[in-house]
């Protein structure tokens, strides 16, 4: 597949459905997030690695089958693939929220929405290309 996108109508259906998957992972993140940090008293990019890690596992899941229809017969090997990329994400939203949080001063929960969003673009062009291969 060459680098260029054709920005059809189904590309843009797939980007519909990763974006509200996504919005249920924010749901989930989020909750995850909450739970360790605020309850559990776990540092607070551990928690956010916590929730970012649970919401990229359910997301996979539903992503593979609804966004993508996935009938990959190596799901172990694709899923490694979406936590590879999900591994890079973490990385880039945990470097925005500690810009934000730290460094700005920004509230931590504004700045991990602001970091979610920055992110998702990233997941969903390097799963489309990579893990789902521009299914």
């Amino acid at each position: 597949m060459s680098i260029a996108i054709a920005f059809n109508k189904a590309f843009l259906v797939k980007f519909l459905k990763f974006g509200i998957v996504g919005g249920s992972g924010v749901i989930v993140d989020f909750f995850f997030t909450w739970i360790c940090k605020e309850k559990l008293n776990i540092h607070k990019y551990i928690s956010n690695a916590i929730g970012f890690t649970v919401a990229a596992s359910t997301n996979w899941f539903v992503n593979r089958i609804w966004t993508f229809n996935s009938t990959n017969q190596d799901a172990l090997i694709e899923y490694g693939n979406f936590l590879l990329i999900s591994t890079i994400g973490l990385a880039i939203n945990s470097g925005i929220l500690w810009l934000l949080t730290d460094k700005l001063k920004v509230n931590f929960y504004v700045s991990k929405l602001g970091a979610i969003a920055i992110t998702t673009i990233w997941n969903f062009f390097a799963n489309y290309l990579y893990t789902f291969n521009g299914l």
